[in-house]
């Protein structure tokens, strides 16, 4: 596969993209639901995958009963996201080497995601990459979460960039749908969600990790350089 133009801008998701933190989300999710002694199966758990907080929470009261103590069981669900994100948040693979080839085309960057900002801040720092990034489009910057497209294009617009000449980078089902609304172009990086045939048709492609996405702008500017 190859991407039908050199982009102009690159914008991230950040979890189960830039961060290794949906498994992180899903064993919270899972053992705040053991020690509130809920019966919350794995499947549910997963459905939150790529979804914002309030429409997991409207997810969860669906399955479990309007007597769940939904808020109660966030609070401890972040609880203990935050103990295995202080000592066990890690980098996707290919993150640093994508980061540098940008820098080394000049091409800006943007984070568009569901979190808020004092949490992207954090994992930033963590890992030394607040200064990676051009801007960052977080919970509260726009009117409608993914999978509408408002995340994405309030980031193209922050960078001066037509959608269409933005690459999106996606790990999750909603996220690619936001980023295809907005006309951009799509690469999905699986995370722990597969890419169906619905996915697939929104995407310029699907690759395994970010080194690959390395490859494919890096070929598309190479391209662009001796048209």
């Amino acid at each position: 596969m190859k991407l039908p133009r050199r982009p102009a801008a690159v914008i991230f998701d950040m979890d189960g993209l830039i961060f290794d933190t949906e498994t992180l989300y899903q064993e919270a999710f899972l053992v705040a639901a053991t020690a509130g002694g809920h019966d919350l199966p794995a499947t549910v758990i997963q459905r939150t995958i790529g979804v914002p907080w309030a429409r997991s929470r409207l997810m969860l009261l669906e399955h479990m009963g309007s007597n769940f103590p939904v808020d109660h069981y966030f609070t401890q669900v972040i609880g203990h996201f935050e103990s295995l994100a202080a000592t066990q948040l890690r980098l996707k693979p290919g993150v640093v080497e994508l980061l540098d080839l940008l820098d080394r085309l000049a091409i800006p960057r943007c984070i568009a995601t569901s979190s808020a900002h004092a949490t992207v801040q954090s994992h930033l720092t963590v890992h030394r990459l607040t200064d990676r990034f051009h801007t960052v489009v977080g919970h509260g910057d726009y009117a409608a979460s993914k999978p509408a497209p408002d995340p994405f294009l309030t980031a193209a617009k922050r960078l001066g960039v037509a959608p269409a000449l933005c690459l999106a980078l996606e790990d999750s089902h909603n996220g690619v749908r936001s980023a295809s609304a907005a006309g951009m172009m799509t690469v999905m990086v699986p995370d722990l969600l597969g890419a169906t045939p619905e996915i697939r048709s929104l995407c310029a492609g699907v690759v395994d990790d970010l080194h690959a996405v390395c490859a494919l702008i890096q070929a598309a500017s190479t391209s662009a350089i001796a048209g």
